[in-house]
C-alpha cells in the first residue's frame, strides 16, 4: 500500500446549501499501544451502530481540518490530521424531514493525541478503541470495513 500526500485547500461553499453537498469528510482516528494500531468508533446517534466521526465540507477548512473538528465534535478527541485520503466509502444518510441523501465520504487519518472526558455530543454517542480487525468487523459499510483493514499507521510521517 503506498500513501500519495495531496495538498487538499481549505474550500469554499458560495452558493452552496448544506444539505445540497453530499460528500463529507471522515475522521480515521487510531493510536499506537506498543506493537497494535487502535482504531477509535463512535456510535451514531439514531441507529448505534459503528462508525467514524465525519461531516460536512466546512467554509475555509481543508477536508483534513474538517474530519478533525468532527472528531472532536463526536468523539471527543484532538490529534494531528493528515492531509492524506486513505479511501472513500458511501453510505445513505437517513433524514428526519427530506429525502434521504446518498454520501461518499472521504477518510482521512488522525492520529489521537488528547482524549476529551466531556465533549460536544458525549451525551448523544458512545465511543470505543478497536483493534484494527475488530474495528473493520464492527462497522457496516464494506468500502469502510477496507480501508479500515488496510490502514497502516507506519507508512505516515510523524
Amino acid at each position: 500500500m503506498s500513501l500519495i500526500k495531496m495538498k487538499h485547500p481549505a474550500l469554499r461553499m458560495e452558493g452552496s446549501q448544506k444539505r445540497d453537498v453530499r460528500t463529507q469528510f471522515g475522521a480515521l482516528c487510531f493510536r499506537v499501544q506498543g506493537d497494535e494500531t487502535q482504531v477509535l468508533l463512535v456510535t451514531s446517534r439514531n441507529s448505534r451502530r459503528w462508525i467514524i466521526p465525519k461531516g460536512w465540507p466546512m467554509e475555509d477548512q481543508s477536508p483534513a481540518q474538517a474530519a478533525a473538528i468532527e472528531a472532536f465534535e463526536e468523539a471527543g478527541v484532538e490529534g494531528k490530521a493528515y492531509n492524506i485520503c486513505l479511501g472513500l466509502y458511501s453510505y445513505t444518510k437517513v433524514m428526519d424531514k427530506s429525502d434521504d441523501l446518498p454520501c461518499a465520504v472521504s477518510v482521512f487519518p488522525l492520529k489521537v493525541q488528547k482524549t476529551h472526558k466531556v465533549w460536544p455530543e458525549s451525551k448523544e454517542r458512545t465511543r470505543k478503541w478497536f483493534s484494527i480487525k475488530k474495528a473493520a468487523a464492527r462497522v457496516r459499510e464494506p468500502e469502510l470495513r477496507k480501508i479500515i483493514k488496510n490502514f497502516d499507521a507506519s507508512l505516515l510521517k510523524a
